[in-house]
């Protein structure tokens, strides 16, 4: 059996995450055996009970378990779980986001790279059939998505959610990430740049009275306009942690490690652009 740990019980995506594995058995002999809760620690806003036997800190998991998920809801408390993992040699995933600082992020990776432990951390939409059916040959002349995000969440503000549009454009495109500008208005944040040769435009928008859906669209070379809403169903995450499971037996990362930094780099220049303008008008332009 392959055992699996896991650190957090704050996000429901634990409860996918136990229901893929221990009951619907879709991991193949992958089984969760055990949970690092830290009832109370910073930055938490409720560990659970999920009924599997706990221990107090991440780094207590070693030797009990083969691989790991960071479930952790802030991703500010990501490398602090996942540095003592991966030096122990052990494959993780970090549930999105993988970090909410550039640093955080490049230590992981170096982690990761120094003791041959594979390491991955995505949103789950790049998975879905909707978003992966835009995904050319040749990279897209512009991308835009667009879904529900709290600049002013606990959670690490605009990465918490954040992350799922970025991903989603970025999934599409090539190439280093540009000068990210950014607009706030009462109820969105626009953020653009160029990522290679693609001009990417990520718009996310307070959840509130109710939250947007996810949109992507695409305008390839020739200029044809393709969209996509991808569908967040009960089974959402499951493509995701396919990629996560096939990665354990491989040892082979399904994210390249430049390509894990492009979306914390998008994020951060966001976050940075919005701390800077905070007593700013609204739709005043950033830089």
């Amino acid at each position: 059996m392959m055992r699996i740990g896991l650190v957090g019980t704050e996000s429901t995506h634990v409860d996918h995450m136990i229901r893929y594995c221990n009951a619907e058995g879709r991991g193949g002999d992958a089984r969760i055996v055990a949970v690092a809760s830290e009832p109370g620690a910073s930055g938490s806003t409720g560990e659970r009970d999920v009924g599997l036997p706990v221990v107090p800190a991440a780094e207590d998991l070693i030797g009990l378990v083969d691989a790991v998920i960071v479930t952790d809801r802030h991703g500010g408390r990501h490398a602090a779980h996942a540095l003592p993992l991966l030096a122990a040699g052990l494959p993780v995933l970090v549930d999105k986001p993988l970090a909410v600082s550039v640093a955080d992020a490049e230590a992981m990776i170096r982690a990761a790279q120094r003791y041959d432990a594979p390491l991955t951390s995505y949103s789950a939409l790049r998975w879905l059939p909707e978003v992966r059916a835009l995904i050319a040959d040749a990279p897209p002349s512009a991308v835009a998505a667009t879904g529900p995000v709290d600049p002013d969440s606990p959670h690490g503000g605009v990465h918490f959610y954040g992350v799922h549009p970025v991903e989603m454009a970025l999934t599409l495109c090539r190439g280093d990430v540009g000068a990210v500008q950014v607009t706030r208005t009462r109820d969105a944040v626009v953020a653009c740049a160029a990522v290679g040769g693609t001009a990417v435009t990520v718009t996310m928008v307070r959840p509130d009275p109710k939250p947007v859906p996810f949109h992507l669209s695409v305008v390839a070379e020739d200029c044809s306009l393709a969209t996509a809403e991808p569908v967040l169903d009960d089974h959402y995450l499951y493509p995701g942690l396919d990629a996560f499971f096939a990665m354990v037996r491989s040892g082979v990362p399904p994210v390249p490690y430049d390509e894990l930094l492009r979306s914390v780099r998008f994020l951060a220049a966001v976050s940075d652009a919005l701390d800077l303008a905070a007593v700013s008008e609204p739709g005043a332009h950033l830089s």
